[in-house]
Order: C-alpha cells, then sequence, then structure tokens
C-alpha cells in the first residue's frame, strides 16, 4: 500500500522558483529565493501530480492526503485535487494571513496512519514537501522499520533529502507536472 502526504503551497511556491529559474527570470535557485522570484505562470496539475505519485494504475493507494490553507469561498481549487483523487485537509491562516498547522498537520497524520494501519514489511510512505520540520517524524518512523520517501524539488533540505528513505527530485519533471 501506498500512502502519500503533499504539503501543496510548499510545492507549489517551490515550484513557481524552479519554473522562474528555467525561465531565466532568475540565475539559480538561491537567487530566486532570496529575491522572490517567481513564475507566476507555473500551476501544477493535481491529476498530473497525482498520476506522477502513484502510476496510470494508481496501485494500493491507502491515502493520497493534500494538505493547504482554506481558499475563498468562490475559490475551486480544491475541488479539482478531489476530483484528482486527493483528500484535501485545510487549515484556515493565522490573523497575519499566514499559513499555519500545515506541517504538523501532516506529520501528525502520517505518523498516525503507519502506527494504526500500516505496515512496515510492505508500506511505502511518501511526503511531498521539502522543509527541515519533517526529519524527526521520519527518523522516528524509520527507527520502527518503516519507508519513508521524499518527493521534492531538487533544493529541498538537505537534511531532508539525506534522512529519507529515497529522494525523488522533481525538477526534471517540472513541465509533466505544469497544468
Amino acid at each position: 500500500m501506498d500512502y502519500v502526504y503533499v504539503d501543496n503551497s510548499n510545492l507549489y511556491i517551490e515550484g513557481r522558483r524552479v519554473s522562474a529559474v528555467k525561465q531565466g527570470l532568475a540565475k539559480d535557485i538561491k537567487e530566486a529565493m532570496n529575491n522572490g522570484v517567481l513564475d507566476q505562470g507555473y500551476q501544477i496539475s493535481f491529476g498530473k501530480l497525482h498520476e506522477f505519485l502513484f502510476g496510470q494504475n494508481n496501485r494500493q493507494i491507502k491515502r493520497a492526503a493534500l494538505f493547504g490553507s482554506r481558499p475563498p469561498p468562490n475559490d475551486g481549487i480544491w475541488k479539482f485535487a478531489k476530483k484528482a483523487g486527493f483528500d484535501v485537509h485545510l487549515e484556515d491562516r493565522n490573523y497575519a494571513n499566514k499559513e499555519k498547522k500545515i506541517d504538523t498537520g501532516i506529520a501528525t497524520l502520517l505518523t498516525k496512519d503507519a502506527y494504526k494501519s500500516g505496515d512496515p514489511k510492505k508500506d511505502i510512505f511518501t511526503l511531498v514537501a521539502g522543509d527541515a520540520d519533517y526529519v524527526p517524524t521520519i527518523k522516528a518512523l524509520q527507527e520502527d522499520g518503516y519507508k519513508v520517501e521524499v518527493v521534492f524539488w531538487n533544493h529541498a533540505s538537505r537534511e531532508l533529502a539525506q534522512v529519507a528513505t529515497k529522494f525523488i527530485g522533481l525538477d526534471r519533471y517540472l513541465e509533466t507536472l505544469r497544468m
């Protein structure tokens, strides 16, 4: 069985940075990050992301969870995610309009799934996020025999990429995932 947990904002924003570099709007990812350079036209297709993560045959999916911030009432973006096969988990932004509770929500659900219904001998847990906040969760699960893969843009936290059972860099799939 496969379990996948996606930090949508992290994936989306950093994908826009990678695309900005590919478009020549910044010389490298560091410049794009330091100067807030984004390719405003780049969008990820939820259907293509789902297919990339699970393949066309949807091999034994136990969970495909997509986490993000609650959109305005007239925004239909999460409907597309649900149609593509993701369970959508939304959190409200805080008073300063900052995204909160996403990383802890992912880490909590991933851990809960592993210990309640996961099998360390045959299940693969995949995290689609790039920051080091997930390192303690991954280490703890691996100590108990679970395989935790990380799929993210190549500039993911080095520590996160190193602690993962397997790291899959997305930069070469930038156009494959484009909406």
